[in-house]
């Protein structure tokens, strides 16, 4: 990614970034130390590829579309799911669901793993809408999937959390 900074006399504390045609333009006060400008720089660099990344899974594997299949498969369409959406601020974990209001978050790093891990990972947060805790009820939704024990240890080596 190309950097240009732009140091301006006029800007006392903040600091601004844009992307303008693949080139990150980063706006700074004139006095700012060389250590702190390197490390706004590396920071903007992070947001606008995760910003870049999430853009370019929700393209190429729209989550509402894979959701809305597997609602069809295992749950004979009995889910409602107000939003479904790729998270770049989800370190953690690989996926959350709010089961009152429907909203599921999914780490934008299961969008990198093969397919049939995404897909347990979004039968078992759609499964929290159903069954909200871990319990018995719950897995026994989860393992209709039927790649879920080949999911759950790829997801364990791989070293985030399973819940």
């Amino acid at each position: 990614m190309e950097v240009k900074i732009i140091r301006s006399h006029r800007r006392r504390r903040t600091v601004s970034a844009r992307m303008i045609n693949n080139c990150l333009v980063v706006s700074v006060p004139s006095v700012i130390s060389e250590d702190n400008l390197t490390k706004i720089v590396s920071d903007f660099k992070l947001k606008f590829e995760k910003k870049k990344l999430k853009e370019e899974l929700d393209r190429n594997q729209p989550l509402s579309e894979i959701a809305s299949g597997l609602n069809k498969k295992y749950f004979n369409n009995q889910l409602k799911i107000n939003s479904i959406e790729y998270v770049t601020t989800q370190n953690s974990k690989y996926g959350c669901c709010n089961y009152r209001d429907g909203h599921i978050r999914v780490s934008h790093k299961v969008g990198l793993m093969p397919k049939w891990v995404r897909d347990y990972v979004l039968v078992h947060e759609m499964a929290h809408l159903l069954v909200p805790n871990h319990s018995k009820a719950f897995w026994d939704i989860v393992y209709r999937y039927e790649l879920t024990e080949r999911a759950r240890g790829y997801l364990c080596a791989a070293g985030l959390s399973l819940e």
